[in-house]
Formats: C-alpha cells, sequence, structure tokens
C-alpha cells in the first residue's frame, strides 16, 4: 500500500476506534437515550455518521473510478493534509451546526444496526480509496459544499476529524447523561 494511503487510513482507524472506546464507555441502556430534546443519543451519532460516510464514499468514489477509468498515473506528489483552519473548525463544538436532511439520523435504529451501517459505510469507503493505491489521488479532487476543494486523502482526514468532532459530542451527552441519572 502506498505511504499516503497508509498515514492517512490510519488516521480513519484511529478515529473509529475513539468512536467505539467512548460510546463503550456509556451503559449499554443509555446509549439510545437523547441528553436533551434536540440533541442527538450516542447511537444517533453512529448513524449519523453511516450517513454522511456513505454519502461521501459514492461521490469520492465515483471521482476515483472517472479518474482511473480517464488512465489516472502513478502517484508522484507530496501529500497535502487537510488544511488546519478545517480541523480546527471541525474539532470547535461551540458552535452547534445542522446536518443535512439526507445525514439527520432516524432515531429508529438500535446499536447493532447502527454499527452495522456504519461499518458497512466504512468498508465502501475504504473499498473505493484502495482501488486507486498507488494512483495519484493528490489529484482527484471534489468540491466539498463548505470547505472547498479537496484531493482523495483530504477526504479521508476530513471523515476522520468530522467523526471525531463527533467523539466528542458523544463525550458531552455522556457527562449529560450521568449527570440527569
Amino acid at each position: 500500500m502506498h505511504q499516503h494511503l497508509i498515514d492517512v487510513l490510519a488516521t480513519l482507524d484511529a478515529s473509529r476506534q475513539a468512536l467505539r472506546e467512548s460510546v463503550g464507555a456509556i451503559a449499554p441502556a443509555a446509549r439510545t437515550a437523547r441528553p436533551g430534546p434536540d440533541r442527538w443519543s450516542p447511537v444517533d451519532i453512529i448513524e449519523h455518521l453511516s450517513l454522511v460516510e456513505a454519502r461521501f464514499s459514492a461521490v469520492v468514489g465515483g471521482k476515483i473510478a472517472d479518474a482511473v477509468s480517464a488512465g489516472l498515473g502513478p502517484e508522484s506528489h507530496a501529500r497535502e493534509s487537510l488544511p488546519e483552519r478545517i480541523r480546527a473548525l471541525l474539532a470547535d463544538r461551540t458552535g452547534r451546526r445542522t446536518a443535512p436532511e439526507a445525514a439527520i439520523p432516524s432515531g429508529a435504529m438500535n446499536e447493532n444496526a447502527a454499527w452495522a451501517a456504519a461499518d458497512q459505510a466504512r468498508a465502501g469507503f475504504r473499498a473505493a480509496v484502495l482501488s486507486a493505491d498507488g494512483r495519484a489521488l493528490s489529484g482527484v479532487i471534489h468540491e466539498h459544499p463548505f470547505f472547498g476543494p479537496l484531493n482523495v486523502y483530504q477526504w479521508v482526514e476530513l471523515i476522520a476529524a468530522h467523526e471525531m468532532r463527533h467523539v466528542a459530542q458523544v463525550r458531552e451527552a455522556a457527562a449529560q447523561l450521568l449527570a440527569r441519572a
């Protein structure tokens, strides 16, 4: 596997591990509880992440497939990391954001179903990225509606940073649920 992919996929794996640990630290019965009327439960957050990643997988995977079909050559550029301003915006939990309709969890999933959806979305995204291992993914660009143009490596890091944003949200929900108990 190309070193660029090794690096960004390690970040993706670390964010998923952090998510599993943060949810695992909550009593199973509380994982579907909402800490407030306008807040998501930890299971809702997992569902949200699955919806977002499945959507990104389809879009970024399509860009990769198109580039490979067009003769995408080998990777020869240094990897540009996700810009720090984007990382900082994602990490900042002081401002709430409204998810697009397609990324709002149904609230009807149980924990097993939410994890299955998240794992399926992750497997699909990884497969899309790995389908072009060693190719010039630094030149495969897709425009994010808020953050602007990102290459495939930056998209992988964006998904990891987005997941870490929600890890912080799970931890906040855990503290709120504990305070209510």
